[in-house]
């Protein structure tokens, strides 16, 4: 009889859960730690929705692992009977000629992806909500919507505890080290514990528990504002999330209430964040004066004005490619992080290559271009 492996998760955030849940149902034993409790709103998984698109942006590698994120979604909810992921569709936007929407053009012939190029008078009667400049080119990925962050994290974690796994809640690790000979030694404020594997997703306390790591992750600040319509949504109307690209460049997702709508920022307006535990969560006037101008120039159904302002982390390599692998020298400790605005999409698809390394050493998902292994830089 085969022994069933003992693995740690440090971390039940966005990925973390994701892993207690597939490596659980795998039949490990599996002992998840969190800072504070799963479906907090001290790091990334916070802000009430989350994009899930087929369609990408920079890198059409990433597509074999929306896939199968996509049939984990469906199996979680099926498991659980909650609705975590919302179809919507998402609307991309912009020059024709920029890099970006290149490349969505080119993802979706790459790949046979089911998509619908919107010409700008239908856009003006099926799409209102939107205006577009001179030359943009507009596409609709019906295979695409919103995620439920918060409830995410606490479902999945939740199911992983129904499935034998036991989360450690308000219990912060301090150190992950290999041992002689094999495996892995977690150290909190309590006790030390030894498994035979650790999956370690920290987020953004990544450099805080792993300050040797060799490759680098910054940590930002990324804003949220919620903005209402000045009139009522006409019954019926098409409502999807979207994506600006060229040189102003944003998303938006309406809320699951159906009423207000989520804006955020591309990394080139976040603020560096010097230390994850204390984060400025104060939004000043100046940094809304981006959101206003976005507003005002291409969404001219909402009131410039902002009801809910929120900011977050998110950690960045500098390819913008996740860190998803063994440590250098220890292949009983499995990193994932630097998501860099990926993550949560992918998160089921991530959490079951986390198990997959973990209890097998190896992975049949793509994940050459984001693996730590044999990689220099990130």
């Amino acid at each position: 009889m085969a022994t069933r492996k003992r693995v740690a998760v440090v971390g039940t955030g966005t990925v973390g859960s994701q892993a207690a849940w597939r490596l659980a149902s795998r039949g490990a034993e599996v002992v998840a730690y969190d800072r504070f409790a799963p479906g907090h709103d001290r790091s990334a998984a916070g802000g009430e929705t989350r994009v899930f698109r087929s369609v990408q942006t920079d890198d059409g590698r990433y597509v074999p692992l929306v896939r199968r994120a996509d049939t984990l979604w469906g199996r979680l909810q099926a498991e659980t009977g909650r609705e975590l992921r919302r179809l919507t569709g998402s609307m991309f936007m912009g020059p024709a000629d920029d890099p970006e929407m290149r490349t969505v053009m080119d993802v979706i012939a790459e790949h046979g992806l089911a998509h619908e190029v919107v010409g700008a008078d239908v856009m003006a009667k099926r799409f209102p909500q939107f205006r577009l400049d001179e030359g943009d080119l507009a596409v609709l990925d019906p295979r695409a919507g919103f995620v439920r962050p918060e409830l995410t994290v606490q479902t999945a974690a939740r199911r992983a505890e129904e499935l034998g796994a036991r989360i450690r809640r308000y219990t912060p690790v301090r150190e992950v080290s290999p041992v002689a000979g094999g495996g892995v030694r977690i150290r909190t404020d309590a006790d030390v514990e030894r498994f035979d594997a650790a999956v370690v997703t920290p987020g953004p306390w990544v450099g805080d528990l792993l300050p040797d790591l060799p490759w680098r992750v910054d940590v930002y600040r990324a804003i949220s504002a919620w903005f209402l319509p000045e009139d009522d949504h006409r019954a019926g109307a098409e409502r999807p999330a979207f994506i600006r690209m060229g040189d102003t460049h944003f998303y938006g997702i309406p809320s699951p209430d159906g009423l207000s709508v989520k804006l955020g920022l591309s990394q080139a307006h976040h603020r560096l964040v010097d230390d994850p535990n204390r984060l400025n969560r104060t939004v000043s006037p100046e940094e809304l004066e981006t959101f206003t101008a976005m507003v005002r120039r291409y969404l001219p159904g909402l009131n410039p004005d902002p009801v809910r302002l929120s900011a977050y982390m998110e950690g960045y390599t500098g390819s913008t490619r996740p860190l998803v692998g063994p440590l250098p020298d220890c292949d009983d400790v499995i990193l994932l992080a630097g998501f860099s605005g990926q993550g949560f999409k992918l998160s089921p698809a991530l959490g079951d290559i986390a198990a997959d390394l973990a209890l097998e050493g190896r992975t049949s998902q793509p994940i050459d271009f984001i693996s730590t292994l044999d990689r220099a830089t990130a």
